[in-house]
């Protein structure tokens, strides 16, 4: 029997975090190796493990991966989770695109100052509200169904919830105005997998913090400062 998974990233969320969702929500257990310090990713990179000198990286099926949408499809693919036929893979690609999008607002977040933590919180909410979740809105009115594509749990229903949670941390009411999306949130929320994936004591991360932060830049020598959209 194959060993299970074990990604190799920072004690935090970053571009891991959608790769433990997704397992967590096909119901994969898996181990986790917490880059600390410096020399860690020099082993990681000297031993040929990380293809293009970056994390994440996850062990999996005898494969060493790299590249998150890459180890995201993976994933997907191999837990039925990516829809039955091309035309609702594609669909899936496009939505997990949006929300990727998205998300990539948020995670640069913590490296701001925090004069423009306030600028991005903003922006953040302005880009969510008026591009992002107007569109989900419609797909799930349009389309009629419990989830985003076909009648079937998929990846793009994972990630929309995990982008949805993201935002709602940065402003708690942020889905007053999309009542098909709330209750979306409750729907996918009370699947199994994902119910455990969010109760205390999952290998979910928390909001990062200082502490994660300053691992990051230690470890990948980011001695630069992330400027706000």
């Amino acid at each position: 029997m194959p060993g299970k998974p074990k990604l190799y990233y920072f004690d935090g969320r970053g571009k891991m975090e959608s790769i433990r969702w997704l397992l967590a929500a096909a119901g994969v257990e898996f181990e986790e190796e917490f880059l600390e310090t410096r020399e860690q990713y020099e082993k990681l990179l000297q031993g040929g493990s990380l293809l293009f000198q970056q994390v994440p990286m996850v062990e999996i099926d005898g494969m060493r991966m790299v590249q998150t949408r890459a180890i995201l499809s993976y994933i997907a693919a191999k837990y039925n989770l990516y829809g039955k036929d091309l035309k609702e893979r594609a669909l899936i690609d496009m939505y997990v695109g949006g929300t990727d999008d998205l998300m990539g607002f948020i995670m640069m977040f913590p490296f701001l100052s925090a004069e423009d933590k306030e600028k991005q919180r903003a922006f953040i909410v302005q880009k969510a509200t008026s591009r992002y979740f107007p569109a989900y809105e419609k797909v799930l009115k349009d389309h009629g169904q419990d989830f985003l594509v076909g009648n079937n749990f998929s990846w793009a229903d994972v990630h929309l919830l995990e982008a949805i949670l993201m935002v709602e941390e940065k402003k708690s009411d942020v889905l007053s105005g999309f009542p098909q999306l709330q209750a979306f949130k409750v729907r996918i929320s009370s699947i199994p997998t994902i119910k455990k994936f969010l109760e205390p004591g999952s290998q979910r991360k928390p909001v990062p913090d200082d502490k994660y932060v300053e691992t990051v830049r230690r470890v990948l020598r980011m001695y630069y400062d992330v400027k706000a959209n």
